[in-house]
């Protein structure tokens, strides 16, 4: 049985709280009592290092994760089953991403990290844009190399798959949905959406604030090898 909060912001977001830092993020899950958290900034995965470094030293599992946003403006959740695979799908994110320079007047600093919260660099291109990757193309990527790909906060009416397509295409043969944290009761909300009925739901903090970690109690009845294998 694993607490998790599979959906956390970074400093290197641009819309994280410059509280976000590697350290502070790994010792609030610990402190409350969460067994494995994932890293997931936009686009991008180089604050993840550090944070499993600290994540080693207290016990907290930390997976490697991105939030990916589509062709489509859609948001996809992905978490992969170690730095490689995920540091794979990066590199071609990354490239994918258009050449816009971030202003953090505007859109906040992106800032990498080494475990320590030492600052070690700021990433200069905008990471909060569309890549210019379909949503088909983007969930076969993260499957080739064993990672799990999810519509992110189905429930939200911002770059949500429901929201910006109105369906789930088949063709993603998507296993997993995201729900946010402002849903009560996930069954209730399946009640008005059969079509999510046969998708497994996780639901996760998507927190750019210290606060909002484990904003809810998530319980996964299984282990995180399983919940790849599914």
């Amino acid at each position: 049985m694993i607490k998790y909060d599979f959906h956390l912001h970074t400093v290197l977001s641009p819309c994280a709280d410059e509280e976000m830092t590697p350290n502070n993020i790994v010792n609030m899950a610990h402190i409350a009592g969460v067994n494995a958290i994932a890293i997931t900034d936009h686009n991008t995965i180089g604050n993840v290092r550090s944070a499993q470094i600290v994540g080693e030293r207290l016990g907290v599992t930390v997976i490697p994760g991105m939030e990916i946003e589509t062709a489509e403006e859609v948001h996809v959740l992905t978490l992969y089953r170690d730095i490689e695979s995920a540091r794979e799908i990066a590199d071609i994110v990354y490239k994918n991403l258009p050449m816009i320079k971030n202003n953090p007047r505007i859109f906040g600093s992106q800032i990498l990290m080494d475990e320590n919260d030492n600052i070690i660099g700021e990433e200069e291109k905008l990471l909060i844009s569309p890549t210019t990757i379909p949503i088909e193309k983007l969930f076969k990527m993260v499957k080739s190399v064993g990672g799990i790909a999810m519509p992110a906060h189905v429930d939200r009416h911002s770059y949500s798959i429901l929201t910006n397509l109105g369906f789930i295409p088949e063709e993603l043969n998507a296993k997993w949905i995201e729900m946010s944290y402002l849903v009560d009761d996930t069954s209730e909300y399946i009640l008005n959406r059969t079509d999510l009925a046969k998708y497994k739901i996780l639901q996760n903090s998507d927190a750019h604030y210290l606060k909002n970690i484990a904003s809810r109690e998530n319980i996964l009845e299984c282990e995180l090898e399983e919940l790849f294998r599914w």
